[in-house]
């Protein structure tokens, strides 16, 4: 009968963690329709100021250069 109750106890733990996890995916679902929403609204101005011709100026290119080798 110590082994049922040995089983019980580990499923009573396993159910937890499960409901934890749950929680968990429930606010990050919630984190990821949020940064949506906001990657979206952020995206339509980006839209609405390229129409209407805002430009950013030019980076300068820099030369090229070859990377160091270090020798041990």
């Amino acid at each position: 009968m110590a082994e049922l109750t040995e089983q019980q106890g580990h499923l009573s733990s396993i159910l937890a963690q499960q409901k934890e996890l749950a929680n968990e995916i429930n606010q990050l679902q919630a984190q990821i329709t949020n940064k949506k929403e906001l990657f979206n609204k952020t995206q339509g101005v980006v839209e609405y100021l390229t129409q209407v011709g805002v430009k950013l100026p030019e980076e300068e290119t820099a030369p090229e250069t070859k990377p160091t080798e270090v020798v041990s």
